[in-house]
């Protein structure tokens, strides 16, 4: 009986020990303890740091990916692990740390001599969940390289990098390899999601040495398929009373549906028609005012201009809004503009037109991201190292070399993996009757019909449309391109409960 007491008491020491190892495993140098701009005590965990990416051939070493890791509020040790991806292409994750639904919001107005103000966000997705913003593909925000060679990527390569980030990651982090993990993104992270989800799946199948718990993705109004999300425009202009009956009966018979790639000079004109009555809009939320450059020069004269005639007549008469009004970004409108694959950037854009960046204002984040003791705080390099960081680069060039996502939306959820695609409905750039259109082309049962949802038990905050194979379409009333910026209660209502396993 003794000898029985004493490996059990032995026994259950050495759990107790390993335990509280595998508690402890995240590395105690990533630690984030304080962040300026913030007075008192942070709710969760936070890390900061790089992985940096290595492999057989050249190109794929000196990789230094940034990462800010927050655990969950409730429960980290069995809550998700989810990762976040912006778009752009080339826009850097911190987009939805500071402005979507990180721990944290700016608070409004610019003090002076000061740093901007931080407040607790009521709304954050570490309420529910262990989450990782990652600036992606190398180039992108903190994320660097010594080998130019490296700024040079496209789908696939963002894909294989970004997989093997995971598999270094969860080395860091044994102890959140057991929970759930999910892989979420917006606008072009439509294409970085199912591609990345991709790899992981492949990796599972190949016997990777760290095997992710991967259980499924989400895209919000992520970019798709050029065909679906190329003829979405002009029967959402319709549907939201921007065009007239007259202007959308003419453009439908002189395109016949095709409107990504006119086929007719007629065509061409009537679609320009439609541009026209556009014009001055945010195109990313059409309900909001737009954020006009104050040392923009309406006068100037735009030669051999690129942009979309409804961004040629941004002036300086508006003031400056007091908060931002949307997203700075790259996304399916301009799929004109690619050339052999190349897929232009935002500031490439802006510098060739001389036009700033529609409806954005980003000085509040550039300012806090940039400032030497931020960057500190969180274990980025220096400025001199990793350059000045921008929410979207210029130095990247990015390849759009993986085709349509439907076919990858097909095989994840063919495997069982789940799938959840949202849409702010009043988002122009990426709307959401393109991606109610393509989901809808999967030829899936139709399991929950086409209803309301609720965030408060009261007001219906969107639709939705339930499928077989775990795949759910629904819409955010009211919501812009960035929902949890938008509609920030709603979306954590939905992410808690798609999460959850639970119906919205």
């Amino acid at each position: 009986m003794a000898k029985f007491f004493f490996f059990f008491f032995f026994f259950t020491s050495l759990c107790m020990l390993l335990t509280l190892f595998v508690t402890e495993a995240a590395p105690k140098t990533s630690l984030v303890k304080t962040l300026p701009g913030f007075k008192g005590s942070f709710p969760s965990k936070h890390y900061s740091g790089y992985i940096t990416l290595g492999g057989e051939k050249p190109a794929d070493q000196g990789k230094n990916l940034f990462y800010y890791f927050v655990e969950s509020e409730r429960k980290p040790a069995t809550d998700p692990v989810v990762l976040w991806l912006n778009g752009g292409p080339g826009c850097s994750s911190f987009d939805g740390f500071v402005y979507e639904h990180g721990p944290f919001n700016f608070k409004e107005g610019k003090p002076k001599g000061s740093l901007p103000i931080l407040y607790l966000n009521p709304y954050s997705w570490s309420k529910v969940s262990n989450i990782i913003y990652l600036d992606s593909p190398t180039g992108v925000g903190f994320s660097y390289s010594k080998d130019p060679r490296n700024y040079v990527t496209g789908d696939l390569k963002t894909a294989y990098d970004t997989h093997n980030f995971l598999l270094k990651w969860f080395e860091q982090f044994p102890e959140f390899l057991s929970n759930p993990f999910y892989i979420t993104g917006e606008s072009f992270a439509g294409i970085y999601v199912p591609t990345l989800a991709s790899q992981v799946v492949q990796g599972i199948k190949d016997g990777a040495k760290r095997i992710i718990n991967f259980k499924g993705y989400m895209v919000g109004n992520g970019v798709t398929d050029r065909i679906f999300d190329g003829n979405a425009l002009v029967p959402f202009a319709h549907g939201m009373g921007l065009i007239s009956d007259d202007i959308y009966k003419e453009v439908v018979a002189a395109c016949e549906g095709i409107y990504y790639q006119p086929q007719s000079v007629m065509c061409d004109d009537k679609l320009e028609q439609v541009h026209q009555a556009i014009e001055g809009l945010n195109i990313y939320n059409i309900l909001e005012p737009c954020y006009h450059n104050p040392t923009y020069n309406q006068n100037d004269k735009l030669q051999n201009s690129t942009l979309p005639s409804s961004f040629q007549q941004l002036g300086k008469t508006q003031k400056p809004l007091p908060v931002r009004k949307r997203i700075y970004g790259r996304a399916w409108p301009f799929q004109a503009q690619v050339r052999d694959g190349l897929v232009p950037l935002w500031p490439q854009l802006a510098a060739s037109t001389r036009i700033a960046v529609p409806c954005v204002n980003d000085e509040v984040a550039t300012r806090w991201l940039n400032d030497k003791a931020v960057r500190n705080a969180i274990h980025a390099v220096p400025e001199s190292v990793s350059g000045r960081w921008t929410l979207c680069t210029n130095r990247i060039s990015y390849y759009h070399d993986a085709g349509s996502m439907i076919p990858y939306h097909l095989n994840l959820t063919l495997q069982g993996y789940r799938a959840l695609i949202y849409s702010g409905d009043h988002d122009m750039c990426v709307p959401f009757t393109g991606t109610q259109a393509w989901t809808k082309s999967l030829g899936y049962k139709i399991l929950d019909e086409w209803r309301p949802w609720f965030s408060n038990g009261i007001d219906v905050a969107g639709f939705l449309q339930g499928y077989e194979k775990n795949f759910t379409f629904i819409t955010v009333k009211g919501s812009g391109h960035t929902v949890p910026e938008y509609k920030p209660q709603e979306a954590l209502h939905f992410y808690s409960r798609w999460l959850a396993g639970l119906s919205i």
